[in-house]
């Protein structure tokens, strides 16, 4: 086994730097210096739900950058010293209609997840990338575009990727009409996205102090989602609704918004929703979701955010500081994604 140096949950609210076992290197594995990882609301998540006592280990972490310290015998897209990105998935079946179809987030019998998974050779828990190293398949790694910032890059592997399979299965692009509900770590991406894909895009938003961001980001209009009147006007207006609101809320305003043989792409809320089916069938409306993305999509989306400048507003912070990171994200005291320099871990 290699031996690294990582942050471990002790608690619901609290990580302890320790020391971290990772696997020898397979011959299809590399293994990563984790430089830069993403802060997620899955993180929050997951340690909420953690019981030290009872549960597997917890290192969160899953979209991280890195460079390339290893490789194993039948590495052949990667070697020592290359720039690399890894995101939320790090393993699938590799047999089923979804995998065959480049859709290993689907996988029907589950992907295997960079923290809190189950590794398919060993059945060890994964660890994830609040860590200084990351051992992983080559398959499930991507080379990062010179182009981008590491720091920057590193929620793009989450957050960015799960934007963007909506908006690219959608067909989003010139001449489209998209809408961002919330406009947050998924949401700022969508945007900026959604803006280089050609799309008029507008932002919905309870916080009328993001008006100057969104126009930052490349909106075309920012749209205040208490005031009535303006709601009322964009009715029936958009090809596209991407909703990111994380909390559990009413769909129908929303839905209102969608314009004839439009969709409404719930992507932050993924709990029990309820929808008046009527809202639906005025205008033969859609309601679907998203969650990460294949290993085709995952590298077309690092590859046009490289080609159009496309990366996260980020507030970068010392691992040391990750309790920190984590109090503020959970009192959304971020703009828009917290992401931990790891080289304290030396």
């Amino acid at each position: 086994m290699r031996t690294t140096t990582g942050w471990r949950a002790t608690g619901p609210t609290a990580l302890r730097r320790t020391s971290l076992e990772r696997r020898d290197l397979r011959p299809d594995d590399i293994a990563v210096r984790v430089d830069h990882c993403g802060v997620c609301h899955t993180d929050l998540h997951a340690l909420h739900d953690h019981d030290p006592h009872t549960d597997a280990p917890l290192v969160p972490g899953h979209e991280f950058t890195g460079v390339v310290t290893g490789t194993g015998p039948e590495v052949t897209a990667f070697s020592a010293g290359d720039r690399v990105a890894v995101g939320n998935i790090v393993d699938s079946c590799g047999a089923c209609a979804m995998c065959e179809a480049g859709q290993e987030n689907f996988c029907h019998s589950f992907p295997t997840l960079t923290y809190g998974g189950t590794d398919r050779r060993d059945g060890s828990t994964t660890l994830g990338g609040y860590s200084r190293e990351y051992v992983v398949r080559e398959a499930f790694a991507y080379p990062l575009p010179a182009g981008l910032d590491p720091a920057a890059a590193a929620p793009l592997m989450c957050a960015g990727v799960t934007v963007w399979e909506p908006l690219r299965s959608l067909g989003v692009g010139p001449g489209s009409r998209v809408a961002v509900a919330g406009l947050g770590g998924l949401g700022h991406l969508a945007v900026r996205m959604a803006v280089a894909l050609g799309a008029t895009t507008a932002v919905f938003s309870r916080t009328r102090d993001k008006r100057d961001d969104a126009h930052r980001l490349g909106a075309h209009d920012f749209v205040d989602s208490t005031d009535t009147r303006r709601t009322a006007a964009a009715r029936d207006s958009f090809d596209v609704v991407v909703d990111t609101v994380s909390a559990p809320h009413d769909l129908a305003p929303y839905l209102r918004m969608v314009a004839m043989d439009g969709t409404l792409s719930l992507l932050g809320h993924l709990g029990p929703v309820t929808v008046e089916a009527m809202d639906l069938l005025v205008g033969r409306k859609r309601l679907s979701s998203a969650g990460s993305g294949g290993r085709p999509a995952t590298a077309e989306m690092l590859r046009f955010c490289a080609d159009h400048g496309i990366a996260a507003d980020v507030e970068v912070l010392p691992s040391s500081q990750v309790d920190t990171a984590l109090d503020r994200l959970r009192r959304n005291d971020v703009r828009y994604r917290f992401v931990l320099d790891m080289s304290d871990l030396d």
